[in-house]
């Protein structure tokens, strides 16, 4: 039997595939997949070793965890397709917005079920994703799902009411951030720098400021401080961002996608 089996073989099923052959926590051998696209199974197959399967059904059969990569209305059919297996194995979903309570109306209300959501740097192996499990699942169930999306990035546990909040925040944050990157690049432009330059520095200088917060612990107006010296260009900048309202600006972009979330939620 197969460690992990995948259903859906789209950009996500392949970079958390690729992390987890690049951490070692399973080889090509362990993993079995299918995609209704059969192109996207031989590709995977081609890329990874890993093993392919015929249906769904056959996925279900061979893995011992059971990873739903696919779109969230498609959640309910491939589960009802596969529910007698399913319901022995532990669900994996990382469907955006569909909630572990449909799962287990599917596949029953006593299955082993853990909904992730994950971002899009977990293509890049920078991933933010968080992840919650239901009752009847164990200790080791969630060490599993842990270890798995921490092969793409960083991976955190969190109760389910919070889910809508992260898919706000770490869900549509990338998207946040390359909408700054490219403001800040195009101020670049404005200034003089050539088109690349100014993106190159605009990302790596976002990557960079990124990497301080999480490896230093400081909280980021400690950090912005160091930057802003007293009469400084830095808090000239500054003064402008908070003028325009950037920060209230922000907080009413993940707040309204923390409602629109909720909205979706099923």
């Amino acid at each position: 039997m197969a460690a992990v089996g995948f259903v859906g073989a789209g950009n996500m099923a392949g970079a958390i595939i690729g992390g987890v052959l690049k951490k070692g926590v399973y080889r090509p051998g362990d993993i079995v997949i299918y995609d209704i696209l059969p192109q996207r199974v031989r590709e995977m197959h081609a890329t990874y070793g890993v093993e392919t399967a015929a249906s769904e059904q056959e996925v279900a059969q061979k893995s011992r965890v059971l990873i739903l990569a696919v779109k969230p209305d498609k959640v309910a059919a491939v589960l009802s397709r596969v529910k007698d297996d399913a319901s022995r194995r532990l669900v994996i979903s990382i469907a955006a917005g569909v909630s572990i309570e449909s799962i287990q109306a599917v596949i029953g209300g006593q299955s082993r079920v853990v909904r992730v959501m994950p971002n899009t740097p977990a293509l890049v192996l920078e991933g933010a994703s968080a992840l919650c499990a239901s009752p009847p699942c164990t200790e080791e169930d969630v060490r599993t799902a842990l270890e798995i999306f921490s092969s793409v990035g960083r991976c955190m546990q969190v109760e389910e009411r919070l889910m809508n909040a992260v898919t706000a925040l770490s869900g549509s944050g990338p998207a946040f951030c390359f909408l700054f990157v490219e403001a800040m690049a195009d101020g670049g432009v404005r200034a003089g720098l050539p088109r690349n330059l100014a993106m190159e520095l605009a990302a790596a200088t976002l990557k960079g400021a990124a990497a301080m917060v999480l490896e230093t612990g400081r909280h980021p107006g400690d950090l912005k401080d160091m930057v802003a010296s007293p009469g400084g260009t830095t808090i000239d900048g500054i003064g402008v961002l908070e003028a325009k309202g950037l920060r209230s600006a922000v907080m009413d972009a993940v707040f309204a996608a923390y409602q629109k979330a909720a909205r979706l939620v099923s």
